[in-house]
């Protein structure tokens, strides 16, 4: 393709579930980690764009972000750095512009000898002027290390090993007076206790354990500090430390400087408080801190008693304007309740709970409905929240003020593991992606902004999902860990609400015809169709789903209000309402269904499982009128097949397998051709007969082919793509197939594919994934097959991991490219060329 160019025109991924993992910049960015990548979003962005990039560096699951400025101060133009703690045990440092443009990892750091889990940062002016940041990390080496970052490099200060020792799984910084000459360090994790260590303020400050709270009981998953403000607002007055809990409830400390207890404590707790938790201390007990030669008091202020499930995380925010301080915490029990103090009485109330209140009988964990919020994060001004959910996906809340209400906004939703699958639909309007973590999406444009979202899941799954594949438009076949593939129908609530946001129509006849919904039995597999039910009808459920096995999930049922939307859905819509009913199961595989392929004329389903023998190494066809299998199956491989494509005029079937093998099946002439058949039923199916086999196409296991666009049915051309770290180029005639090109790459080749036109020059374009997650797009001569131009995408807009699998879109004058990735990313790319 000469000098060209590539750009993003679409990121889909999940975020880590950690408490953690994420953070909201003063400018308005987020980055959470994502798998072994740090996701960044803007989620007031004038578009809905989504992940806006993906910087990788860390090998493993990150865990813990934290974005941070050498001085503290509302100067725009001051540099922002990014701080990442993962798996790996690395610490990396990022350097990036207040618009998020410009990213660098200035520093790697591996002084810790276990996974990171946590990291809190302070502002610290040193003696001379020179802006110095404190951070701290928590590891699950029992460790945590204070950090002094200068703006180049940072250096451990201090090494804290909790005595008794404990796994820290949340840790706050902050100064503990009014001109910071003193600071205080907050750690707690995998006991029922939270630390607290003081050191003076110094170049290099030592912190020491001077207090340990009591009165959790349970690990404690999140700390926070605040300053409250003195009544007359002219200076800072009191800290105070929010502490979340698997006990259920967060608690809340006051730091007060000086050696008298603040007055609610001398005066006694609200006696009330008790009565809520029969049999629990709640302990005045006053902890006296020194430092700098000042003393303070730690007490117990509150107890919130609210969530009824574990909590995840808890947040303050105070507002700049009025001083008054609220909390925003998650739990596992699906909701994020905001929290302030009642003026008159000073007791804590939730005065805002947002998520899946409902919490319908019934509603179940496969349909992502239960699993809670693991982390929660304001918007800088507080005007915004956003939480992370069990399915990765991030749900943002808007406060408008005129109506006094928080109304949900497009988030984020995107694949938590491996995408070990994608298939465009035959006409190009969409995207399918497949994925480990047991689910199936839809994907297109919105044509309002332009954007690419999420539209739809038509399958979420006991199993993990390997292959996909589109029949037509409007259906498509999955193969999983089960020894059958399902054949889903597109619902006609999604079919709508395609029409209605993507511009995507089917026929009105054919929509017409589709079923309403679908919906997940409380014990199935199978999506059943339903029909969509009005807003004020009552779901009639059974009350005993073990003995029901059939029994609807009203936690999924389907109103018809549901998807009348104007706006890509949400994520408790995506989760519950968007599901495809499920119309056939196609049997005969003995193991898991490692790879499928559908005909271009929608006809044929070819398909292979994972084997060790002749036997169960066969390739099944089923015909997709009947639904019934074509015997007998084809024999060419002794190993698992790893993929099947149909060439483009579905005469040629190609396979490749871990038998380091490749083999051409021939579509045989139909005995009926040419004749007027008035009945259908006595048509015999189309079967294919082994054309050609090479027992030793390349030196290791074959891992991908593809078709050349090429039209001229009496030669075969395709590629294959080897773990000899090759990409072979194949043509022939009749049983003569030799190989005319090898593209040799540095690292294993894990996928490939053509482009289904030539280019403008005639040329065949083939885009080549390695194991090392690089992608390169090559373009060949049609007559010799030789590369006359190649280009590898920029460092940047490849994968940490292995590419899974490339699909160009087909039945488009542009070039998009889709990338399904090992580290749990699904992209889009436009490849351009420049004009000469």
């Amino acid at each position: 393709m000469g000098q060209g160019n590539a750009g993003i025109e679409y990121l889909s991924v999940g975020a880590n579930r950690h408490t953690a993992v994420a953070d909201w910049s003063r400018h308005g960015l987020v980055a959470f980690g994502a798998d072994s990548n740090i996701a960044l979003w803007r989620p007031h962005g004038s578009q809905p764009r989504g992940v806006t990039s993906l910087l990788s560096g860390h090998k493993d699951i990150v865990k813990a972000i934290k974005f941070f400025s050498r001085c503290e101060g509302e100067n725009d133009e001051q540099e922002t750095y990014l701080i990442s703690g993962a798996d790996d045990r690395c610490l990396k440092i990022w350097s990036l512009s207040p618009d998020g443009g410009v990213v660098e990892c200035i520093q790697t750091l591996q002084e810790h000898s276990s996974a990171i889990n946590c990291i809190a940062t302070l502002y610290k002016r040193g003696r001379k002027g020179s802006a110095t940041a404190i951070f701290a990390t928590g590891a699950a080496d029992a460790s945590i290390k204070i950090w002094a970052f200068d703006g180049k490099e940072a250096r451990v200060l201090q090494t804290v090993n909790p005595n008794p020792k404990f796994f820290p799984l949340a840790i706050a910084l902050s100064r503990l007076d009014e001109d910071g000459e003193a600071l205080v360090l907050a750690a707690a994790g995998t006991r029922d206790i939270v630390q607290i260590f003081v050191a003076e303020r110094s170049v290099d400050p030592e912190f020491r354990l001077q207090a340990t709270l009591t009165g959790h009981e349970g690990w404690i998953r999140s700390l926070d500090f605040t300053w409250e403000k003195a009544k007359d607002g002219s200076v800072d007055s009191d800290l105070l430390l929010a502490s979340a809990s698997q006990d259920k409830y967060i608690r809340l400390w006051r730091l007060h400087q000086g050696k008298e207890l603040p007055t609610a404590v001398a005066n006694g707790a609200d006696p009330s408080l008790g009565a809520y938790l029969p049999g629990k201390s709640l302990s005045n007990k006053a902890h006296r801190l020194k430092a700098g030669g000042k003393d303070f008091t730690v007490t117990f202020e509150a107890l919130l008693l609210g969530h009824d499930d574990w909590i995840y995380s808890a947040k303050w925010f105070a507002s700049p304007d009025t001083g008054i301080l609220q909390l925003l915490s998650t739990s596992a029990d699906n909701t994020l309740a905001i929290w302030e103090a009642d003026p008159s009485s000073g007791i804590w109330v939730t005065n805002v709970r947002l998520g899946e209140i409902s919490r319908e009988k019934g509603a179940t964990t496969a349909t992502g409905s239960t699993g809670g919020f693991w982390t929660g994060l304001w918007s800088p001004d507080g005007t915004s929240v956003t939480c992370l959910g069990r399915t990765g996906s991030w749900r943002v809340w808007n406060y408008n003020k005129e109506d006094d209400r928080w109304t949900p906004h497009i988030g984020i939703t995107g694949h938590t593991r491996a995408v070990a699958g994608i298939a465009w639909a035959k006409n190009g309007d969409y995207l399918l992606s497949t994925s480990s973590d047991q689910t199936t999406r839809l994907h297109a444009s919105w044509k309002r902004t332009s954007t690419w979202h999420e539209m739809a899941r038509p399958q979420i799954h006991g199993y993990d999902l390997n292959c996909i594949d589109s029949l037509g438009d409007s259906q498509f076949v999955s193969g999983a860990d089960e020894k059958l593939m399902r054949v889903f129908d597109e619902s006609k609530a999604v079919a709508r609400l395609l029409n209605r946001l993507c511009g995507i129509s089917g026929s009105d006849t054919a929509v017409e015809a589709m079923p309403d919904a679908a919906n997940m039995p409380v014990l199935g597999l199978s999506n059943k169709a339903i029909e969509a039910v009005d807003d004020d009808v009552e779901v009639n459920t059974s009350t005993n789903p073990e003995m029901d096995r059939e029994a609807l999930d009203p936690g999924t049922t389907v109103r018809k209000s549901a998807l009348e939307i104007d706006h890509p859905p949400f994520e408790d819509s995506l989760s519950r309402h968007t599901l495809w009913p499920e119309t056939e199961k196609l049997y005969g595989h003995g193991y898991e269904i490692s790879c499928l392929a559908v005909s271009h004329a929608g006809d044929l389903i070819a398909s292979a499982c994972k084997a060790s023998s002749v036997n169960h190494a066969v390739i099944r066809l089923f015909e997709t009128r009947k639904w019934t299998e074509i015997k007998p199956p084809l024999t060419a491989h002794s190993l698992t097949a790893t993929r099947l494509r149909f060439s483009p005029d579905d005469q040629y079937i190609l396979s490749v397998g871990r038998d380091r093998q490749w083999a051409v099946f021939k579509r045989e002439p139909d005995a009926t051709a040419g004749q007027d058949n008035e009945n259908d039923s006595h048509e015999t199916p189309p079967s294919y007969k082994l054309l050609q086999a090479n027992p030793k196409g390349h030196a290791r296991m074959i891992l991908d082919a593809a078709w050349t666009p090429s039209r001229n049915s009496s030669l075969v051309t395709f590629a294959t793509a080897g773990r000899d770290k090759t990409a072979k180029i194949w043509r022939g005639e009749g049983s003569d197939i030799a190989c005319a090109t090898t593209i040799t790459e540095t690292h294993p080749v894990t996928s490939i594919d053509f482009l289904s036109r030539p280019n403008k020059d005639g040329q065949f374009v083939l885009a080549v994934g390695t194991e090392a997650g690089k992608i390169s797009i090559h373009s060949l001569d049609p007559t010799s097959l030789a590369v006359a131009s190649s280009f590898a995408l920029r460092p940047e807009l490849c994968l940490a991991k292995p590419v899974l699998q490339l699909a160009w879109r087909p039945q488009t004058d542009s070039s998009e490219l889709a990338v399904a990735g090992d580290d749990s990313s699904l992209r889009i790319y436009r490849i351009a060329e420049n004009e000469k």
